[in-house]
């Protein structure tokens, strides 16, 4: 099965992936949960919530909505406003298990058009209304959840393969299209987008856009924001629209200003994307390394000197340990790390050789074939670990090959450090899962018993983990986002010049301030 065969999977509220098909944890894992002093919690998670304890919006608010998009088309009920309240991160999902209805919408707004999403800007400002664009809602960095009341604009109804221009090889999409049903538009013309991030199921055109997604194949096809050569940005003053040429000096390049900006400076609706013909071959393996240094040493290689395959990531020992049960698959249980490539067309041997020369032991296809049919199904394991008593949760970020290595020690020391302290001592997992001539990005994945107050102990060991990493000199995220998490971590990142500098773009695109407010800046 390839990513185009995948069915597009609206998420339920509070719980990842296709409700169909949830995921069991093996009896291996319950077992380690015990050693990490895991107990299963006493009390049944709510779903959904009773009543909100505030009053709605207007009638001259409803009005107004109803009379852009259609009275059929704005949502007010309880049942659909929990469907859109915040996203998928843990602690998102902890206070959605609570009951916690305080970053919930006042209503979900559902357009069908540019014009629509225009004339809904344009007009909320009057009406006293925020607005948070939505399309996938998979957001891991409070995204969704602004400082004040707010509407929802969802943008599923902005489904549409636009355009495609062959002689070019680009693509116009709406922002709505989901990326399983964007893979399938465009396998039907004999073309892929290339785009696979971990939250392909359930994400979209418009928030690869805004949140500058990178996908597990990134080595071969880039990032989102290397695809994007033009969009159409809704702001409530008006309509930008971006991308004239592929590359252009004329000026600086606000398409970059736009990629990124997570609806603080308008709601991007449509994007003109890079294209390429399907692959008619795909082949996936694993290589084993003696210690990570050894595996970083080898990947850096290929990804400064090349041959570069499509897909390449390593883990380190931990994360290798804990991902392959059997220990046949690393040359009798000799321990060591284990580095995934794929190629989307021929098998490059040249690569081979450089990993060879490496120290790399190439493992065949099967650890390889494990990981790609595994890959999306990885992160329906998170609710059952938090059904089980189990804090699970994931950081990431990015820095020059030189620093990586502190970088790995330096934030692996401040969460174990951090939740030691809180009586939870984790289990830290790490892989490199983007690479670039100057450097890669590592992800983080923490598994602990959970306190009294697991969304106040994660913040905590978050917040160490993320000094750790401006200590270093690594950026607060390489594909995860700004959102409300980070939003303090950014500022210092860029400076306070800088800041105000977006601070003024801001105010110019939006003077109301209706715009995802407390989002990003």
């Amino acid at each position: 099965m390839t990513e185009s065969d995948l069915p597009v999977v609206h998420l339920t509220p509070g719980r990842w992936g296709d409700p169909a098909h949830p995921v069991a944890l093996p009896p291996a894992a319950l077992e380690a949960l015990k050693h990490l002093g895991v107990r299963r919690p006493t009390t049944d998670p709510v779903d959904p919530p009773a009543a909100v304890d505030r009053p709605g919006l207007s009638p001259e608010q409803l009005s107004f909505l109803a009379g852009v998009v259609g009275a059929e088309h704005v949502a007010s009920d309880l049942e659909s406003r929990w469907a859109h309240t915040r996203g998928y991160s843990t602690t998102d999902l902890l206070r959605h298990r609570s009951g916690d209805t305080s970053d919930m919408p006042d209503a979900v707004v559902y357009p069908v058009s540019h014009d629509e999403v225009r004339a809904l800007l344009a007009g909320a400002a009057d009406h006293d209304l925020a607005v948070v664009p939505y399309s996938g809602g998979t957001s891991v960095v409070g995204g969704l959840a602004p400082d004040r009341r707010f509407i929802t604009v969802d943008l599923r109804r902005l489904d549409q393969l636009v355009a495609l221009d062959e002689i070019s090889r680009t693509a116009t999409l709406q922002a709505g299209v989901r990326g399983p049903a964007a893979e399938a538009l465009l396998a039907e013309r004999g073309y892929t987008l290339g785009h696979f991030p971990q939250s392909y199921e359930g994400a979209s055109i418009g928030g690869y856009a805004a949140a500058r997604s990178s996908g597990q194949s990134s080595a071969g096809y880039g990032r989102f924001d290397q695809m994007v050569v033009g969009l159409t940005l809704a702001t409530p003053r008006g309509t930008i629209d971006l991308g004239r040429a592929p590359m252009s000096a004329a000026g600086p390049d606000l398409r970059q200003l736009v990629l990124g900006s997570e609806g603080a400076f308008g709601i991007i609706t449509s994007v003109v994307v890079r294209i390429r013909p399907r692959p008619t071959e795909r082949h996936f393996e694993g290589w084993r390394f003696e210690s990570f240094a050894d595996g970083l040493t080898a990947i850096r290689r290929l990804a400064q000197d090349g041959p570069l395959p499509t897909v390449l990531r390593l883990s380190d020992e931990v994360e290798t340990a804990v991902n392959l049960a059997d220990p046949d698959v690393l040359g009798g249980g000799s321990g060591g790390v284990l580095a995934i490539i794929g190629f989307d067309g021929p098998y490059n041997s040249g690569t081979a050789e450089v990993l060879t020369a490496a120290g790399g032991q190439n493992l065949g296809e099967g650890p390889g074939e494990t990981w790609r049919v595994g890959r999306y199904r990885a992160p329906y394991l998170r609710d059952p670990l938090l059904d089980e008593g189990a804090l699970v949760e994931t950081l990431e970020t990015a820095a020059f090959w030189s620093r990586i290595p502190e970088l790995k020690a330096a934030v692996t020391a401040a969460l174990v450090q951090k939740l030691t302290e809180q009586g939870t001592p984790p289990l830290v997992l790490c892989h490199v899962s983007h690479v670039y001539e100057t450097g890669a990005s590592l992800y983080f994945t923490v598994i602990s018993a959970q306190t009294g107050d697991p969304v106040r102990q994660w913040r905590t060991a978050k917040a160490a983990a993320s000094q750790a990493i401006a200590t270093v000199g690594g950026t607060i995220s390489h594909h995860h986002g700004v959102g409300t998490d980070h939003r303090a971590a950014y500022a210092d990142e860029i400076g306070p010049l800088a800041l105000e500098a977006l601070q003024a773009v801001k105010h110019v695109l939006d003077p109301g301030a209706v715009l995802n407010p407390g989002i990003l800046i």
